[in-house]
């Protein structure tokens, strides 16, 4: 699934400006399926300029692609909406989207000449019960399509006499788990939500970025673990198949998922069915060797979870949780000042709610992952040590037994360590010491020591250009 997060350091060849937007994420879309080898686009509607006419404009524009790969059925468009309960400023863009979905489907009627839909699906981020989702799958079913059986004023005239019938049917709604609490609590959600309803299949999406941000790589890990678990057990009693998509990034903070690693992060979890491909993944890396990984995405057969003994991963994340949040409150002021010379890649406003989108508690306000985890980057300290001085050896064997890309995530991570720009804490800088040897990057200890010289200075004129600089060595901005 090709994604519209901004985590990349390059620009794409088609874009008009530093910040994607608009006409560009159109182009985008139809880059992803058509050169990438995507078969699925999401297309996000929450925090930026909604464009609704998505669907017409790749038909139009793309007509002998998509005359080929028929949008629907061979290729697929996903739209990500708002999540009512959290962001109520854009409560309505979801009545808006959902509004648009049989207009979607009329516009792909007159293009094929059938009536199979392009957009049967959409994605609710920030999902907390079973609820929420089937309030979206009710509002399409009773009113977006309910309402054609209305007459008009005292006539016998109904609305689908008038301006046609409002098709499909129903749509799939996709719950996004992103706190700790609700992915512990998917498979009961999920099993909820599928009573009383004839569902064969249902897709479930899992957040690994912002869980990290929130509760520390080793939490979020640990969290999809348990939580794929779950949902396979829940697949078994209820019969429905349940097809679990996991939201990574480049960074091994936020996933680790590039062209480099397509085997190592399908083996973290087999049963996964849909990755997301962000755009550090397609834009900071030679272009063939995009296409091979997404290939070999695209060909694989899923298999069972890892079994996870999810009571001694509970006891874990809560003392690794501890530990990362300890970090949080001393850094925040440093991270928040160098977000602000991060370079924005997409067109978009700010999202309002979770911890990990508009993140304040307790006086600690960060900004969302992808900068969060940039801005530590660039000051040499990344984000996947902080709290790995709390465990011990005992510890890391059990991380070892479950995370079975920890030593290679923790070395990715480490070649960016920079000791020396006086921002990394001692005993972290120990302890990663003890677990791993690796060479650091020299280029980038020279970048980011120029950051943390430029910090220390307030020469922050030169700031926006060395932060690109270093995400460009790494090959991912956040």
């Amino acid at each position: 699934m090709s994604t519209q997060h901004p985590d990349n350091a390059n620009l794409p060849f088609f874009a008009e400006s530093p910040e994607l937007g608009g006409d560009d994420e159109v182009q985008e879309a139809y880059y992803a399926y058509s050169h990438l080898g995507c078969s699925e686009q999401m297309w996000d509607c929450e925090g930026k300029e909604v464009d609704n006419f998505v669907v017409r404009k790749l038909l139009t524009r793309y007509d002998t692609f998509f005359s080929e790969k028929k949008l629907g059925r061979d290729v697929f468009l996903t739209m990500r909406v708002p999540n009512p309960e959290v962001e109520t400023a854009e409560a309505k863009i979801l009545l808006e989207t959902l509004e648009s979905i049989p207009r979607s489907f009329d516009t792909a009627s007159l293009f094929y000449g059938d009536e199979s839909p392009p957009i049967f699906e959409v994605i609710l981020p920030m999902t907390a019960s079973h609820t929420a989702i089937d309030n979206i799958y009710r509002y399409y079913t009773d009113i977006v399509v309910g309402k054609q059986e209305r007459r008009l004023g005292e006539g016998k005239t109904t609305i689908a006499d008038w301006i046609g019938r409002f098709r499909p049917d129903r749509i799939n709604v996709i719950p996004l788990f992103e706190e700790m609490d609700h992915m512990l609590d998917a498979h009961n959600v999920v099993r909820r939500y599928l009573e009383g309803k004839e569902i064969a299949d249902q897709r479930v999406f899992l957040a690994r970025s912002d869980p990290a941000m929130n509760y520390g790589l080793v939490s979020a890990v640990f969290l999809n673990q348990i939580a794929l678990q779950n949902l396979r057990e829940v697949s078994e009693e209820t019969g429905t198949g349940i097809y679990p998509i996991i939201g990574v990034g480049s960074a091994p903070f936020r996933g680790g998922l590039s062209p480099l690693t397509v085997d190592r992060v399908v083996a973290e979890y087999p049963s996964a069915h849909t990755f997301t491909v962000q755009s550090a993944f397609k834009y900071d890396y030679p272009l063939e060797d995009v296409r091979t990984a997404v290939r070999r995405l695209e060909e694989r057969t899923p298999g069972k979870p890892r079994p996870v003994d999810e009571a001694g991963a509970l006891d874990l994340i809560e003392r690794s949780t501890r530990a990362y949040e300890r970090h949080l409150g001393p850094l925040a002021p440093l991270i928040n000042r160098v977000a602000r010379y991060i370079p924005e890649r997409r067109k978009r406003k700010l999202h309002i709610g979770l911890f990990g989108y508009a993140r304040s508690t307790g006086g600690i306000s960060l900004p969302r992952a992808i900068k969060f985890t940039a801005a530590l980057y660039s000051i040499g300290l990344p984000p996947e040590i902080l709290g790995l001085e709390a465990l011990d050896d005992a510890d890391i064997g059990f991380i070892g037994e479950v995370y079975v890309n920890f030593d290679e995530d923790l070395k990715a991570a480490a070649r960016f360590l920079n000791t020396e720009t006086g921002f990394v804490p001692p005993e972290l800088a120990a302890r990663v010491a003890d677990l791993t040897d690796v060479e650091p990057d020299e280029e980038h200890a020279r970048l980011t020591a120029a950051i943390a010289r430029a910090l220390r200075e307030n020469e922050t004129g030169r700031l926006t250009a060395l932060v690109l600089q270093a995400a460009h060595r790494r090959k991912f901005l956040g």
